[in-house]
Parts: C-alpha cells; structure tokens; sequence
C-alpha cells in the first residue's frame, strides 16, 4: 500500500515551514517512528517521524523548499522490499528534491557545522540517538578530500565554524580577487529581524542603566556550590539568581510585568521569564515558567536542559512562546555594556553584562570590587521613568544581598 507523507499540522502562529533535510533517500528503508524529515519553522526545528515502515518510494518535495500543513511531502511503500524498489528503473523524483547519496542522519546543529566545515559526513561516527550525528561528533573533524589547491578556508574563532570559497584564477591585482558568498537568511533569523524591526518601530523604548556589586551572589556561591551540586545534579549558576532577582523586581513594580493589547494594559499575575539562547541557528528564547514558584535548584536545571537541546534543535514551540519578561546575558560573550531590544510584545528586557573587578568607593575608600553593570529598556508607552529605575534598582538590591530574595522583604 502507497501512504502519502504529509506535513503535519503546524503549531499555532506558524503557517509554514522550510522542508531543511531529508534523512533518508528514495529506495531506503524505513522503520516506524524514525525521523524522516527536519522542518524548520521561525522559531524551532521539528522532525516528522514516519507514521509505519517501508520503503521511500518518491519524494516529491525536495530540501530548501517551503511547505504548509498537509502538503504531500513523498510517497512511502509499506508492503515494497528494499530489493523490489531496487529491481525497479530509477525512480521519479523531482527536480528539486534530488539528494546527495551519501545523506547521514544529523542533527541540524551537526549538519549545519558539517556544511560550514565541509566535513563528509560519511567520515563522522554519530553518538546521538539511532546513531545520528551530534555536534560534538562534527567538532574535530575535517574532510580532507575537500580541501585542495583551489579552497580558502578562513577560520571565524568566534562562531567556531568556517567558510569555504573557491579562489580565482587572478594575476597581478585583480579585483575578481575580491571574494564573496552570498548565503539565505534561515527562517529562524528573518523572524528574529522581523521582530527586532517591529519592536523598534512600535515600542518607544528607553534604556536606563546601574551598576551591581556581583561580590555577595559569588561569595555565596562559592561556598555552597560544591554542596548545591551534590545535593541537586546541577551545577549553581548565575543566572539562578538573576532570574530571582528580577521576580523580587516585578513583585514591586507590575506594570513592568505587564503588556499592551490595542488600547489595554494586561496585568500578568504570574511570572513567565524569557532567557535568551545563542544557537547555530540563531537567538532563541525559551520561557522559564511560573519562576516565582521555582527553587534555585528547578531554575538552573531547567536553564540547563534548554540550553542543551536549543543547542541540538530541540526546542518545542511551546518552551518558546509566551513570556512576561526576558533576561539577555551578553556578558558570556564578553559584553560590557548593551542597550538590548524589547522582545514584543513583552514591555521589558533586562541586559545583562560581563563581571569585572574595578574601584569603586565605599565608606569613603577605593577598593577593588567585582561589578556589573545592568541595562534595562523598557517601553515607555506604559512604563514611566520612575518605574523603569526603581525596578532596576530593586534588582541590584536583591543581588547585592541575597537574603532580600530569601525573605521578600
């Protein structure tokens, strides 16, 4: 019996999605439940495992094109041998559609670095679940039957990734020297463009900055971080706290909580906070749910099981919609100093920066203290000024001593 492979229903708020990679080619087999295909919507990527097992007999969209709910997507032989298809005369595939044959089941990450590094992935044993190919199986490894005489490989150190350009033939000075490669925005990043742009041009956001004294949350985090993870699995973080000060922030200062609908201001009574990830794919922010209920404990496990699986693609749509409030930490890159953007249709975002020891005054003498400074932009439509300060200064008080958090006072 012949099944149509469709596109299933798409989450609520996507209306398409980019068909990013077929895992198996026509004439394989394929077993129940094993992921045939990886969609990429503007927010996550979502594997379409198969419904039974057989034989792909044709695929009738190919990788790179765009799809919508129950698009016909290929064709699976549930009662066809792999030797039945193969006695067969070529069999028709668009176009479009046709794949390398040596496509090895990959993670999106994996395959993406697999690209850039142009690694054959023939040459890479996967350690992933079913045996596919993780990004930590890519690290590491070049494929030298690529590189020749006629390859640049520049190294980009920052995305840990790299380009390859075929050199020209030039003599003397030549401007055709001049190397170029032109490459697809990924839905993930024109939907983060879109809403950087829809923030910008419809929020009148303000920044307002502060400085904390970083010395008590590390003081209490050396002393008790050997013991948190023993007792936890998981190691203690910073951003535990942070997401526990900025609860204790918008205790006292709702509105900051709260957001726009047409003409209304919506009261949100519970605590949604957003945490930016950086990914191969781009910035993904999945939401910490009811954080004023969690424990430092549930926080920084959380915080770690999204940015494992933000990093493998694993993100569901329902982990990255939503959200009260986001925290951005651009001091993991080495950031001083930000003025971050709204993520709508939130009214709120918190920067975060890099600790560093400098002097600073106290009691009338300069010492040496780890600092950090704080940015917090806002939407002036509904937040005013004093609002906008006291709230950041509520969240330096409560990192600055700790036990206002523990005592919510």
């Amino acid at each position: 019996m012949k099944l149509e492979i469709k596109v299933p229903q798409l989450p609520e708020s996507v209306s398409e999605a980019t068909l990013l990679q077929w895992n198996k080619k026509v004439g394989d087999a394929v077993t129940r439940d094993e992921n045939l295909i990886d969609l990429e919507t503007d927010k996550v990527v979502l594997e379409l495992p198969a419904p039974v097992s057989g034989v792909l007999r044709e695929i009738l969209i190919g990788n790179g094109a765009i799809v919508k709910a129950n698009d016909v997507l290929a064709i699976l032989d549930t009662e066809a041998t792999i030797k039945a298809v193969a006695r067969q005369e070529t069999p028709r595939v668009s176009q479009q559609s046709k794949m390398p044959a040596d496509s090895v089941a990959a993670l999106p990450a994996a395959r993406k670095m697999m690209a850039e590094k142009n690694i054959d992935a023939a040459n890479v044993e996967g350690t992933g679940r079913g045996g596919r190919i993780t990004k930590n199986d890519v690290a590491g490894k070049t494929d030298k039957a690529a590189v020749d005489k006629t390859v640049l490989v520049a190294a980009d150190t920052t995305s840990k990734a790299a380009s390859v350009a075929a050199i020209p033939s030039v003599s003397g000075a030549s401007p055709e020297g001049r190397i170029e490669q032109r490459v697809p925005m990924s839905r993930l990043r024109q939907r983060v463009a879109e809403r950087l742009v829809q923030s910008q041009s419809t929020a009148a956001i303000l920044t307002t900055f502060n400085e904390v004294n970083m010395q008590a949350v590390m003081d209490l985090r050396a002393n008790y971080r050997d013991r948190f993870e023993k007792n936890n699995g998981v190691r203690l973080g910073f951003m535990g706290f942070f997401i526990k000060a900025v609860v204790y922030a918008l205790k006292k200062f709702p509105i900051v909580n709260a957001s726009i609908d047409g003409n209304d201001i919506v009261y949100h009574g519970y605590y949604d906070i957003g945490v930016a990830v950086g990914t191969p794919r781009g910035l993904v922010v999945p939401i910490i749910r009811d954080a004023d209920q969690l424990s430092f404990a549930e926080i920084e496990k959380r915080i770690a099981d999204f940015g494992k699986r933000a990093q493998e693609g694993k993100l569901t749509i329902e982990e990255l919609t939503g959200g009260t409030f986001t925290i951005s930490n651009g001091g993991v890159f080495g950031s001083l100093m930000s003025t971050p953007i709204i993520n709508p249709p939130q009214s709120a975002i918190l920067g975060v920066h890099a600790t560093k020891e400098r002097p600073v005054v106290e009691n009338g003498q300069i010492v040496i203290r780890p600092m950090n400074y704080l940015a917090l932009s806002y939407d002036h439509r509904i937040i005013d000024g004093r609002e906008s300060v006291l709230t950041l200064v509520a969240i330096k008080e409560a990192l600055e001593d700790p036990t206002r958090i523990l005592l919510d006072v």
